[in-house]
């Protein structure tokens, strides 16, 4: 049977990590409870040495090496934010270590691991997913001796991470009515509701996955973790083909259940009268909602969210939560390559219905783009790219064009004057094919 942290581990891992970790604020967030009608709180995990909740876990595994085992020096695998745990603990104890990331890891991320570790530490880049990057520093361990630090799937590293509840119910005035945490290979999680089912069981959890990894709940459908064919790479800090073996344990045996947004109300519920512990949900949110929460948070909050530290508050739009409860949304980490923006402006626009793509046949005659732009196109919307997608004749095929709206509404009347129009256009459906090549 697969061992599982306890709360009197996270109550040692907390004593452990004290001289790394000091307690991350606890922010109430008007703009969020006005939405919601709760009284919700923001978890700042972004606000850490490394920023990001890793540390825990990284710093509460290494702490308890044994003087062989430190000697050997480490390894670990990571899409970046346990890395720069790994590495801070590795300066700090005076441990060489060897790092593996996937080649795509943001240059933000790699350059904080090497601030991180200074000279203890080297980074290795390799493949293109993290789980590619676990197999090689697995590799790694078993041909030199080297000890591994697991990022999840360890219970000293998700202990670590659960040290986070122990935190939240220590700050909060009155009691924790619901929680919601990020869930990318699972040790967050695990360590969480570990602490929370023994110290805290009138607290209802709910997990949240971006739509493109969801490792956890393929696992909870299957009865046991499984291993993706493909994950959506763009919320890096949680784009694991494979939930932990560990996280599994917890999750399933504290029976969380796999719901949609739309049956979220079930799982979020003030507290479950007459049952020994509330609800425990695992949803899903689509990584454009992540974008436009991550631009929330920064234009009114002030917080640089990576995708990851803003799957919780992406969630919590869909969330049914009775007034006057208390949330806490945990933000998990906030190392965002700023050269990333772009991608996430873009991304939010699709989401939110604002930005649509087309193929557009223009007749070879003059004026066609102009009587294009006065008879399709409204007052308010704008043409935000236009190319030819045959490059080496402009004279036939089509032009890939994308138009911004003034409001999400006013895409049936766009499309009512594309029909009406002589000029053929088709729109691109996301997520199709066609799609994803072309823009």
């Amino acid at each position: 049977m697969t061992a599982v942290p306890t709360a009197a581990d996270i109550d040692a891992a907390a004593e452990r990590i004290a001289p790394a970790v000091s307690p991350t604020p606890l922010e109430h967030s008007p703009r969020l409870s006005a939405l919601t009608g709760a009284n919700v709180y923001l978890k700042r995990e972004d606000l850490t040495r490394v920023r990001s909740f890793k540390l825990r876990g990284a710093y509460n595994a290494m702490a308890q090496l044994d003087d062989r085992e430190r000697a050997a020096g480490v390894v670990t695998a990571s899409a970046g934010n346990h890395a720069q745990g790994v590495a801070y603990a590795c300066r700090a104890m005076g441990i060489e270590g060897r790092i593996y990331v996937p080649a795509r890891t943001p240059k933000q991320k790699r350059d904080r691991i090497q601030v991180h570790g200074g000279g203890f530490v080297e980074l290795i880049a390799v493949g293109d997913t993290f789980d590619a990057a676990a197999g090689a520093a697995a590799d790694d361990a078993e041909r030199t001796g080297a000890t591994m630090i697991p990022p999840f799937d360890d219970v000293r590293t998700a202990a670590g991470q659960g040290t986070i509840a122990r935190e939240i119910v220590e700050q909060l005035p009155g009691d924790l009515d619901v929680l919601v945490v990020p869930v990318g290979g699972g040790g967050l999680i695990a360590g969480i509701a570990a602490y929370l089912r023994e110290r805290s069981p009138h607290t209802a959890i709910v997990g949240v996955e971006p739509k493109g990894a969801a490792s956890m709940t393929a696992a909870l459908v299957a009865g046991g973790p499984v291993t993706l064919p493909e994950v959506e790479p763009f919320v890096d800090g949680a784009a694991v083909k494979r939930i932990g073996d560990v996280p599994y344990a917890v999750v399933s045996q504290l029976g969380a259940e796999v719901v949609s947004h739309s049956s979220l109300p079930l799982v979020a519920s003030l507290r479950a009268e007459g049952l020994g512990h509330a609800p425990f949900g695992m949803t899903q949110v689509d990584e454009g909602a992540i974008c436009t929460s991550m631009l929330e948070l920064y234009q009114s909050e002030g917080i640089i969210a990576e995708p990851a530290g803003a799957l919780a508050v992406a969630a919590l739009e869909g969330l049914s939560i009775e007034p006057g409860a208390t949330v806490v949304c945990l933000v998990s980490g906030g190392n965002n390559d700023v050269s990333r923006y772009g991608e996430i402006i873009e991304r939010s626009l699709v989401h939110r219905g604002l930005k649509h793509y087309f193929l557009v046949n223009f007749p070879q005659e003059p004026g066609a783009l102009r009587r294009f732009l006065d008879e399709v196109l409204g007052p308010d919307d704008d043409i935000t790219l236009f190319e030819y997608v045959k490059r080496n004749n402009r004279e036939t095929g089509a032009a890939l064009v994308g138009i911004e709206l003034g409001a999400a509404e006013g895409l049936s009347a766009l499309l009512h004057r594309m029909d009406a129009s002589p000029i053929e256009a088709s729109r691109l459906e996301p997520g199709s094919p066609a799609y994803r090549y072309l823009t």
